[in-house]
């Protein structure tokens, strides 16, 4: 397995959203937030745990 720098693959996942529209692209960057926030979450909630 090459390996492809963060700037090509963005290029090439731009160039790819043209061909096949935004469908794709979207999911992944939907997919991304949304565990991005939940890991998020988890890191901020967890300091407010108390140990009685």
């Amino acid at each position: 397995m090459e390996h492809i720098p963060a700037a090509a693959w963005l290029t090439e996942a731009a160039s790819a959203a043209d061909k096949h529209g935004p469908g794709n692209l979207l999911r992944v960057v939907l997919i991304v937030m949304i565990v991005g926030a939940g890991l998020t979450a988890w890191f901020l909630l967890r300091g407010y745990k108390r140990d009685d």
